[in-house]
C-alpha cells in the first residue's frame, strides 16, 4: 500500500544486506537516523531490491538513498552525495538485474506517485561479499558523517 504524501514529504531508505558486514551500511544509517531524526523524517531499511522497492519509493516527493558501492577508486568510508541526474543507468540482462531507478522510471511513466527528487548518498565499502564479521573499520566510522550530511540535505526543505 502507498504512503499517504500528505504526512511525509521525504523519506529515506537505507538498502544493504546485513549478512554481508560492509553492505549493512545502509541498514545502520537508517536506524542511527531514527534515533536523530527531526519530526517528519521517515528513515526506513530494507533488505529488499528491484521491484520490491517499489512501496518504499511511493508517496514521497524527495527519497535520500543510502547504500554501499564498491568501485575500487576510493578508500573504504568515503563517502559520496549524488543525484538522481549524475547516475548513468545501466539496464541489466535480466528482470534479476533491477536496480532502484528502474522502478522509479515505471512508476514515472504510468502515473504512480513515486519522488521527483531522488539523492543517493553512498559509501566506498571494502568488501560486499564475505560472509559475516564486522564492518570495514573506515565503514563502521562513516556512519555518523552519513547522519550529518542526510539531515543537512533534509534541512535544505526548511
Amino acid at each position: 500500500m502507498a504512503r499517504s504524501t500528505a504526512t511525509r514529504t521525504v523519506r529515506v531508505v537505507g538498502l544493504g544486506n546485513d549478512l554481508l558486514a560492509d553492505d549493512a551500511f545502509g541498514l545502520a544509517v537508517a536506524t542511527e537516523l531514527r534515533k536523530r531524526s527531526p519530526d517528519g523524517l521517515e528513515a526506513v531499511h530494507t533488505t529488499d531490491t528491484g521491484f520490491r522497492l517499489m512501496d518504499e519509493l511511493l508517496g514521497v516527493s524527495r527519497l535520500v538513498i543510502v547504500d554501499a558501492t564498491q568501485t575500487g577508486k576510493s578508500e573504504p568510508g568515503t563517502l559520496q552525495v549524488l543525484r538522481e541526474k549524475d547516475i548513468d543507468i545501466v539496464p541489466g540482462g535480466s528482470p534479476h538485474y533491477v536496480g532502484v531507478f528502474e522502478p522509479l522510471q515505471v512508476g514515472r511513466r504510468i502515473g504512480l506517485p513515486v519522488a521527483d527528487e531522488v539523492t543517493i548518498v553512498t559509501v566506498e565499502v571494502a568488501d560486499c561479499t564475505t560472509i559475516g564479521g564486522p564492518m570495514h573499520p573506515a565503514v563502521g566510522e562513516a556512519i555518523p558523517a552519513a547522519v550529518d550530511i542526510i539531515l543537512r540535505l533534509v534541512g535544505e526543505d526548511g
